[in-house]
């Protein structure tokens, strides 16, 4: 399910509008190029021996690993016609609520929930919750921005 906008003025029409995106796997492959890409080789994420006697049973996923997938996950979600590009223009505010675990799937529910126009294009404000499958809390919410520049 997709929100389609026809031009960035169009966006303000759509606060309110939610959209889901796919599962997407979170393997221990990619725990591990994300650990070595980021020099955090917590045990926790690596070592599967030692984290089934952890806190949590088995490895998981760093939470910035998903945080950083939130452009993965939302891709398609938001689509709005006259743009030139789309920038991230930050975060404002980001809560890890639950451990993703190795094996595990998780998708993005997003909400348009403010547009500012500006001279540089449209902020719009995204809330956005990744879902974990199979369980009833989500894994992260984020509140963020991105601007979207206009073609002209």
């Amino acid at each position: 399910m997709t929100i389609d906008v026809g031009s960035p003025a169009d966006l303000a029409q759509a606060i309110g509008r939610t959209a889901t995106g796919d599962w997407v796997l979170i393997d221990h492959q990619r725990i591990t190029a994300f650990a070595d890409a980021t020099e955090d080789w917590q045990w926790i994420h690596l070592d599967a021996e030692r984290a089934a006697s952890g806190p949590f049973g088995t490895t998981i996923a760093h939470g910035y690993l998903t945080l950083s997938l939130l452009p993965r996950l939302t891709a398609g979600l938001l689509r709005v016609g006259g743009i030139a590009m789309v920038v991230n223009y930050g975060l404002d505010r980001v809560r890890f609520l639950q451990p993703v675990p190795a094996g595990s799937r998780v998708r993005a529910v997003t909400e348009i929930a403010a547009v500012e126009p500006g001279p540089q294009g449209h902020r719009v404000n995204l809330h956005t919750t990744v879902e974990l499958e199979g369980s009833e809390r989500p894994a992260l919410v984020a509140h963020t921005v991105g601007l979207f520049v206009s073609e002209e």
